[in-house]
C-alpha cells in the first residue's frame, strides 16, 4: 500500500467515455481515488452507489471521486448507467491493473485491485488511505469521512 506522505503516481487512463484522464488534472484539488474489484458485481454496485448519495457532501470538502478498475470503458459506461452515478471511472485496463500496482492495491491471488482508498490532496501528496481487509467488503461513506477528518 501506497504510504501517507508519498507523491501519488501520476497516470493517464481512459474514462468511460473514452477520455484520457490524468492524475496531474485534479492539481490544486482534492481527490479521492477509489480502487475497486470489477463492474457489475453486487458489492461493487453498492459501494459505488453508496459513495454517490454522499458525493454532494464530499463535494463541500472539496473533494473530488474518482473509480479506478480493470474493466474497459465500455463496461464503465454500461456500469455507470445501470447504477446511476455519474463518478467518473477509470479504465486500468491495459496493462492490466499498472495503477493499482504503483498504489500497491493490487490483490494479485484474483488478478484485480482490492478495495482501497487513497485521498490525495492539492499538491499531489497522498493524505490518507485506506485498505478493506478483503475484496468483498468494501469501506463505507463513514470511513471516508473518518479519514478526511483525521
Amino acid at each position: 500500500m501506497i504510504a501517507v506522505g508519498d507523491k501519488a503516481p501520476d497516470f493517464t487512463l481512459r474514462n468511460q467515455d473514452g477520455e484520457d484522464v490524468s492524475l496531474a488534472d485534479y492539481k490544486g484539488r482534492k481527490v479521492l481515488l477509489v480502487f475497486y474489484p470489477m463492474d457489475f458485481s453486487p458489492v461493487c454496485s453498492d459501494q459505488l452507489s453508496i459513495y454517490q448519495e454522499v458525493k454532494p457532501e464530499l463535494g463541500e470538502k472539496g473533494v473530488e471521486l474518482v473509480g479506478i478498475s480493470v474493466d474497459q470503458i465500455h463496461a464503465h459506461k454500461a456500469f455507470q448507467e445501470k447504477i446511476g452515478i455519474d463518478t467518473p471511472l477509470l479504465a486500468d485496463f491495459e496493462p492490466k491493473g499498472e495503477v493499482a500496482k504503483a498504489y500497491g492495491s493490487w490483490f494479485e491471488p484474483a488478478g484485480f485491485a482490492n478495495r482501497t482508498l487513497v485521498f490525495v490532496d492539492e499538491d499531489g501528496t497522498v493524505a490518507w488511505t485506506y485498505e478493506s481487509p478483503t475484496p468483498g467488503e468494501f469501506p463505507g461513506a463513514n470511513v471516508i469521512f473518518d479519514g478526511l477528518a483525521s
